[in-house]
C-alpha cells in the first residue's frame, strides 16, 4: 500500500505535465469565455507569459452569469466517525471544483480538489449562462484518460452540442476547456452531473445542485395576509412565496465500488448496492455541522489541505416565515421518500414545472412526504406560523439509510430548527 501511495505521488506532476502537453499539442487551453477579460496567460509585448487573474464575476454585464468548473479526482469523509476513526471512512469519488477565482495556468496544477456535492449553481431567469469546464485528469488514476461533461439536467431547450449526452455531443479531454452556453428562460429546481459513462461518473459524485429563479423575484405579492419578494415560479398571485431556501441533494454511494476503483480493480455495477446515504454530499450528524468538513487524510498526504464538503443541509427559519426545500435526488441506484417530522409540506412544482393546470387552477398538494427517483426534482414549501419553536427532523422513511454503513443513527437525516420569533 505504501509503495503504491508512493508512485502516484510520484505520478502527479507527471499527470499534471502529460494534461498539460496535451493542451499545448492540441492547441486546447483553459480559457473562461466571459468577463471583463479572459484568464489566461498575458501575450502583450513586454508581459509575455504573465498570469492574468481571472475573471471578476461582480463586474459582467447585466443579464449574463459565468462559473468556472474542473472535472477531476478526490476524497470525501463519510459520517461514521470513531474514537478510533475521528474523521470516519474516507471515500475515493470524482467530482467538481469550482475554479472561478483562480488563475488560469494554477487551474491545471490543483490536485485532488473535487467536492461532493459539487458547487451549487443559482441562476436568474433570462440569463445568459457560459459554464467552462476544464479537465484536470486523475492523480489516483493517472491510468484513466476519462474525458467529462456537464449535463445540465431537465433543461428544456438543450442544444445538442452543449447537452453533454455523448451520444449527441462530446466529452472534454484532460487538458481541455470547453465552455458551455445555456438562455435561462424556465424557472425551477435542475441537477447537474457528468454524463460521460453517466452511471460510474455518478456513483463516483459528480452531481450538485443547480436551480433556476423566476424572474417576478424583486416584486412585492401578498399571499394570505402576508408580503413576499421571493418566489418558486412566475405565479403571479405569489402563492409560491418563501422567506428561506435551501436546496437539499439525495444521493448514495457504495463503498465496495469506490475501493475497488481506487484499487485498480474491475467495477461491480451489477452488484452495486449503496451503503452510505446522504444530502449534500454528507451523512447526518455531519448534514447539521455548519461548517466545511476537514480535508480527509488522503488529500493532505498530498498537499492539498481543502475542503471537500463544504456544502451542509442545516435548514433554519423563524417561526411564522414560509421555507422553502429544493428537493432533488441524483442517486443511481435508488429512490428515496423524506418527510418532515411534525412539519407541513405543500409541493407547488416538480421537474421543474409549477404544478398548474392549463386552466390557471393550482394543483399544489399537502403531505407528509415526497418520493423522488433518480433525476427527480421536486419544490416543497413548509410554513412554519403554526409550529412550535424547536427543532424537527427531516429523513428518508427508507430505514436502512438512516445510517452510515454499519453505524446507527446517521445517513439521510438532517434538521429544521424553528427560532421563536422577537416579541
Amino acid at each position: 500500500m505504501m509503495i503504491a501511495k508512493a508512485f502516484r505521488k510520484a505520478l502527479v506532476p507527471l499527470a499534471a505535465a502529460v494534461a498539460l502537453g496535451a493542451a499545448s499539442s492540441a492547441g486546447a487551453a483553459v480559457f473562461v469565455q466571459c468577463g471583463p477579460g479572459n484568464a489566461g496567460v498575458d501575450t502583450t509585448p513586454g508581459n509575455e507569459g504573465k498570469i492574468l487573474p481571472a475573471y471578476d464575476a461582480d463586474s459582467l454585464p447585466a443579464g449574463v452569469a459565468c462559473k468556472h468548473l474542473s472535472a477531476g479526482d478526490g476524497f470525501i469523509s463519510m459520517a461514521d466517525k470513531s474514537t478510533a476513526n475521528p474523521q470516519g471512512r474516507s471515500l475515493y469519488t470524482f467530482g467538481f471544483a469550482d475554479v472561478s477565482a483562480k488563475p488560469a495556468a494554477a487551474v491545471m496544477l490543483d490536485s485532488l480538489a473535487a467536492n461532493f456535492s459539487a458547487p451549487t449553481i443559482k441562476l436568474k431567469q433570462n440569463q445568459e449562462f457560459y459554464l467552462t469546464l476544464t479537465n484536470v485528469a486523475m492523480t489516483m488514476r493517472p491510468d484513466l484518460f476519462d474525458p467529462h461533461t456537464v449535463h445540465f439536467h431537465g433543461y428544456p431547450q438543450a442544444a445538442p452540442v452543449f447537452d453533454g449526452m455523448p451520444e449527441g455531443s462530446f466529452g472534454v479531454n484532460m487538458g481541455s476547456s470547453v465552455t458551455y452556453y445555456y438562455k435561462l428562460n424556465d424557472p425551477g429546481t435542475y441537477m447537474y452531473h457528468c454524463h460521460q459513462e453517466a452511471t460510474e461518473h455518478m456513483q463516483m459524485g459528480m452531481l450538485g445542485n443547480l436551480y433556476v429563479m423566476p424572474a417576478q423575484d424583486g416584486q412585492t405579492k401578498n399571499y394570505g395576509g402576508k408580503d413576499y419578494t421571493k418566489f418558486v415560479y412566475n405565479d403571479g398571485d405569489g402563492s409560491t412565496g418563501y422567506d428561506v431556501a435551501v436546496p437539499l441533494q439525495l444521493s448514495s454511494m457504495d463503498h465496495v465500488f469506490h475501493e475497488l476503483h481506487l484499487g485498480v480493480q474491475p467495477l461491480p455495477f451489477k452488484n452495486m448496492k449503496d451503503t452510505y446515504a446522504m444530502i449534500n454530499g454528507r451523512g447526518y450528524p455531519d448534514t447539521v455541522n455548519t461548517a466545511a468538513l476537514p480535508a480527509p487524510p488522503e488529500k493532505a498526504d498530498f498537499g492539498n489541505i481543502e475542503t471537500s464538503q463544504p456544502i451542509n443541509a442545516r435548514v433554519e427559519a423563524t417561526k411564522g416565515q414560509r421555507v422553502l426545500l429544493r428537493l432533488s435526488n441524483l442517486s443511481v441506484t435508488q429512490y428515496f421518500t423524506i418527510t418532515a417530522q411534525g412539519l407541513p409540506m405543500k409541493v407547488v412544482g416538480a421537474g421543474a414545472r409549477q404544478l398548474r393546470g392549463p386552466d390557471g387552477k393550482d394543483l399544489y398538494y399537502d403531505t407528509t412526504s415526497v418520493t423522488l427517483g433518480g433525476g427527480e426534482s421536486a419544490e416543497v414549501l413548509i410554513d412554519t406560523s403554526q409550529v412550535e419553536p424547536g427543532t424537527y427532523f427531516l429523513y428518508t422513511t427508507n430505514l436502512n439509510y438512516l445510517s452510515n454503513f454499519e453505524q446507527d443513527n446517521g445517513g439521510m437525516m438532517t434538521e429544521i430548527v424553528v427560532i421563536a420569533a422577537a416579541p
